[in-house]
């Protein structure tokens, strides 16, 4: 059993129905705990939650440039995306430039997570979407990108020995300080190598994306050129009604924030210099969005201007069919 703490509670009446257990870390560029609950040395598979960092080949070597992407690209390289028509033809645009199209896509395709958009997608496919549809599209055109920028071969670029992944797994090495080793590697569920590194390693390669500590001038300059793409096209890095794009728009350009999978968020504060990782032990994304939302207010503070607009996404009311308040779900950072 976890001995993180709880967390987040859930209430139904007069109750705690329902209970999150979790751990956060925040550091700044030079690896100085500002914030640590729980364990922050464990190791988590932080899944999409590191998006922006494997982002940064295709700015650095010259691929963004040499085929035009602008905020809107970029994004969309960053995201998990609903698979909204918009979110599609980006990663289609991206391809287009690249000299490429879908069919070179090796993340699979699936429904769109948002009812809306599932419900078009069944009026156009008969099947299961095509791969340009996945939430990583946007994450895979990046790395066929910057294969095509490079002359590599795109066949399986998705396999560890690939030279895109290993651009990649050299990027993480080099932000976060943590080894990626094949004993620590998964897949992920887009079919790209993932590997489980510790919180506080995850935290410090955003710290270090926000505030250039430790990096060369171009990495640093390519970092904060994804960070600004992300907070200035927050709809492309997740889409209508998801928390990245809510956090991000509340932000408007001092809060960077993605999601991952079973309950991993990351995020990054740029005038503080500092960066967050954390995890919901249970993988509720319920939890995570919590956590991270008042993990930022924390941070910055209640005399911020965005305070109040942060605690209405930490703080939530619970409310039937009927609309009838039935409970809250609550955060609680230790003091």
């Amino acid at each position: 059993m976890s001995n993180n703490p709880i967390l987040v509670e859930v209430t139904r009446g007069p109750l705690v129905e329902s209970r999150h257990r979790g751990a956060i870390s925040v550091v700044d560029g030079d690896a100085k705990s500002v914030l640590s609950v729980g364990d922050p040395l464990a190791p988590v598979f932080p899944r999409s939650a590191v998006k922006a960092i494997q982002a940064l080949p295709v700015i650095e070597t010259g691929a963004a440039d040499a085929f035009g992407y602008g905020d809107k690209e970029l994004a969309l390289i960053c995201s998990s995306h609903n698979g909204e028509p918009e979110h599609v033809a980006r990663a289609r645009t991206i391809l287009a430039n690249a000299g490429l199209d879908e069919a070179c896509l090796e993340c699979g395709g699936h429904w769109s997570s948002r009812g809306a958009v599932m419900r078009d997608q069944t009026r156009i496919y008969s099947q299961t979407p095509p791969a340009v549809c996945n939430n990583c599209s946007g994450k895979h055109s990046g790395f066929l990108a910057t294969c095509a920028h490079l002359g590599i071969e795109t066949k399986s670029y998705i396999h560890p020995e690939h030279e895109a992944m290993k651009l990649v797994r050299g990027v993480m090495e080099d932000l976060t300080g943590a080894a990626h080793e094949t004993d620590s590697c998964g897949r992920d569920g887009c079919s790209i190598p993932t590997y489980a590194v510790p919180l506080n390693a995850l935290a410090l390669g955003f710290a270090r994306m926000a505030s250039g500590t430790n990096l060369s001038p171009q990495r640093a300059q390519a970092a904060k050129r994804l960070f600004d793409a992300c907070m200035n096209e927050p709809w492309y890095v997740a889409g209508t009604k998801r928390f990245c794009t809510n956090l991000m728009e509340l932000g408007a350009g001092r809060i960077f924030a993605k999601t991952g999978a079973e309950g991993v968020f990351c995020g990054a504060i740029p005038e503080l210099g500092l960066g967050i990782a954390l995890k919901a032990d249970d993988g509720g994304t319920r939890a995570a969005e919590a956590m991270m939302a008042a993990t930022v207010a924390h941070l910055l503070g209640k005399d911020d201007p965005l305070a109040d607009g942060l605690a209405k996404l930490s703080m939530r009311t619970l409310r039937n069919w009927n609309g009838m308040h039935v409970g809250d779900l609550t955060v609680r950072l230790p003091s």
